[in-house]
């Protein structure tokens, strides 16, 4: 039986998982008190979930990319197709990437099973973005970084618009949640890594210099994107860390500071 359905209502109940949530509102709506759901655009990054071994429970699809859609997740899952401006209507943008597909969140591991046999990992705080923690995983995934750690305020790395600019990589990366600094400052040096954040201050090592003779283990640490890391996060760290400006430029873009640190340390 052809799991393709036709869409010819904006009321479906079937298309709620679609139909203008946003990702607050996505990670509550699994119905079953879970970590919720999260949106994978494009064939590309439903791919990289499925292999993951996130669960799809519907795809919303376009054109050739209901045959797209099909090929991966065969006859279990619903794939609903119909007029693009209908879900467009639906879902309040313009599925550019011809699907989009309902995922389960899986369960996120314990902080200190990522920490297992890492050499470099990063931790973020209060990265507000979801474009610049989409940048910074996809960092992450191609210099070679173990595990990401994501502070208590720092955004979602399933949000939609992080997934997208991750390329999809977030679901390959190793990556959790952990507490509050005193705590995380714990786990971390429990597991042997050194905390070296990436900050400006009177007694920061240039990033050559540190790397020249890094630890065993790095913990990176980078901070929001305008007031940089809090006090707390700079206390905990080990050494602070910069990255030498020219023309009087104070500092880069967090996910270009986080891309050439992971660089220098790999």
């Amino acid at each position: 039986m052809s799991p393709v359905i036709a869409v010819d209502s904006l009321d479906d109940p079937r298309l709620v998982d679609f139909a203008h949530r946003t990702d607050v509102a996505l990670k509550k709506a699994d119905g079953r008190g879970g970590p919720g759901i999260y949106i994978a655009e494009s064939a590309l990054v439903l791919g990289r979930a499925l292999a993951a071994g996130h669960r799809c429970r519907a795809v919303l699809a376009l054109g050739s990319a209901v045959d797209d859609a099909v090929a991966l997740v065969g006859d279990e899952v619903p794939v609903y197709s119909g007029p693009g401006e209908m879900l467009a209507s639906l879902t309040g943008y313009v599925l550019h990437r011809g699907l989009i597909a309902s995922m389960e969140r899986p369960a996120l591991p314990a902080p200190s099973s990522l920490l297992e046999g890492a050499r470099r990992v990063v931790v973020l705080e209060d990265v507000a973005d979801p474009t610049n923690v989409g940048a910074i995983v996809r960092s992450v995934a191609a210099i070679g970084a173990d595990a990401l750690l994501i502070a208590p305020r720092c955004s979602d790395p399933l949000y939609r618009r992080a997934i997208r600019v991750s390329m999809g990589t977030v679901l390959q990366v190793p990556w959790t949640r952990v507490g509050d600094w005193p705590s995380t400052r714990e786990l971390l040096h429990d597991a042997g890594f050194h905390i070296a954040a990436l900050a400006l201050s009177d007694d920061a090592v240039e990033l050559r210099a540190f790397a020249a003779s890094a630890p065993e283990r790095v913990a990176l640490v980078l901070g929001a994107e305008g007031y940089g890391l809090t006090e707390e996060a700079i206390a905990a760290a080990d050494t602070v860390v910069m990255i030498p400006m020219a023309h009087g430029i104070d500092s880069l873009n967090v996910a270009a500071a986080s891309a050439v640190a992971m660089y220098a340390l790999a």
